[in-house]
């Protein structure tokens, strides 16, 4: 089938290689001209596990192209799939700018039939927006259909090649018998492709990313929690997960969620429903409680550190908002790295994948380590804020020998209490003894 893509951030450059990779026809779109030109070099902008491999299969196949050019995108594709920015407008909603203002020129130049899909993560009601805004200029049929996506970043060419689930939002048969057609040879093991109206598959994704963002910042309260009552969160953890109403995923306690979804949907979804009349209380608690969990380190530091952190150099392991990917949206090392540079520390960072865009967000504020290791060397304190497999089985012994001290504080909860204590190390972490 004949497939455009408009809009190569993750969702949709993810979303054009694994299509190409099935035998599809595909033509990425974006305006950016350079990065354009380095996709048709070969090179592939974001970091994503496996992404790579795929993307030059496909390329060399001639399965897979881009341009800047969206007519030329329209004119080829029979399914355009919109994977657009919705970012978070200073009122908490998403801003429909960029779904809109394409839609707007997408009735300008059709010609022929196509199937628009909302690809990217909108309130309840965009589909009858983008319908409207494509309806004033369009002069032949097409359909609008919601199909929402849930891939998570370092993992995201697996889900989507085997996906749990695909979510397709139509009213229209035609619409649905093409979405189907597509979609076919990644359910093959018969993992379902759910119908349902285009608001209901709208409100799916943030339903979803809400309900998993509320469970994360449970388990965070419920680790603050034990600190104050000597209860074990990891003990707890288990206890709980265990339970199959429960389920064992997305019960780890840290300092808190980041990323380009569950902030940015939380907040949207909450605002949803205050501008329908309908307050979202827990939604509101979760939005608080999360912001407060990204700098939960810092008090701890602070007591170690008598309240003065004036000259203390601080190492960072982990910048990304989660391992394997180089995304630091709402990161909360970032928040971190606010507070410790405030409060008078100088900080040296390493992360395996997100240095290079930490550096173009904080500049020379911070400094960076070529490796892990360097990241330690005469530090007064490590704080572990990205769970990377490489921090997981450190060689102690040359982390406390390059240290001032051995001081870990760790958010991410990656090694064992006792253990560290035996190590000789000062270890705090959450929800921990």
């Amino acid at each position: 089938m004949k497939v455009s893509v408009i809009g190569t951030g993750y969702v949709g450059l993810v979303t054009g290689t694994c299509l190409a990779e099935t035998g599809n026809d595909v033509v990425c779109v974006d305006i950016d001209e350079l990065k354009v030109k380095r996709m048709q070099d070969g090179e592939v902008p974001i970091y994503e596990p496996h992404l790579d491999v795929l993307f030059e299969r496909n390329i060399n196949a001639g399965r897979l192209t881009f341009t800047t050019s969206l007519q030329e995108g329209l004119a080829h594709g029979e399914i355009v799939f919109l994977a657009l920015p919705t970012p978070e407008d200073e009122d908490g909603s998403a801003d429909l700018k960029y779904v809109l203002g394409v839609a707007d020129e997408i009735g300008k130049l059709i010609t022929d039939y196509r199937v628009i899909v909302d690809k990217s993560t909108v309130p309840v009601g965009t589909s009858d927006k983008v319908r409207d805004a494509i309806a004033k200029n369009a002069k032949c049929d097409f359909d609008v259909v919601s199909n929402p996506e849930f891939l998570r970043e370092g993992f995201a060419v697996d889900d989507f090649l085997k996906p749990e689930r695909i979510v397709v939002g139509s009213s229209s048969p035609r619409a649905t018998e093409l979405m189907e057609k597509l979609y076919k040879p990644f359910v093959r093991s018969g993992n379902p492709v759910i119908i349902m109206d285009e608001r209901s598959a709208e409100l799916t994704k943030y339903a979803a990313n809400s309900f998993l963002a509320t469970k994360i910042t449970f388990m965070n309260e419920i680790a603050n929690f034990c600190e104050l009552v000597g209860a074990d969160v990891d003990k707890v953890r288990i206890g709980m997960g265990t339970d199959s109403r429960i389920g064992k995923r997305f019960l780890f306690p840290g300092i808190g969620y980041g990323g380009s979804c569950f902030p940015k949907d939380v907040k949207a979804l909450h605002k949803s429903g205050k501008d329908s009349g309908y307050d979202f209380q827990i939604l509101e608690s979760v939005i608080d409680v999360n912001q407060k969990q990204k700098t939960a380190l810092i008090p701890k530091i602070l007591k170690y550190f008598g309240d003065d952190l004036s000259g203390k150099r601080i190492g960072i392991w982990g910048l990304a908002f989660k391992p394997e990917t180089d995304d630091i949206r709402e990161a909360p090392a970032l928040y971190i790295i606010d507070e410790l540079l405030a409060a008078g520390a100088e900080v040296t960072a390493f992360d395996p994948e997100a240095m290079e865009n930490v550096k173009r967000k904080v500049g020379d504020a911070i400094s960076f380590a070529p490796g892990m290791y360097g990241a330690v060397e005469d530090m007064d304190a490590l704080v572990i804020c990205t769970e990377w497999s490489v921090f997981r089985n450190p060689n102690y012994e040359m982390v406390k020998e390059l240290m001032k001290a051995p001081v870990v504080f760790d958010g991410r909860n990656l090694y064992d209490v006792g253990e560290m204590k035996e190590r000789g190390f000062h270890y705090e972490s959450i929800g921990r003894a």
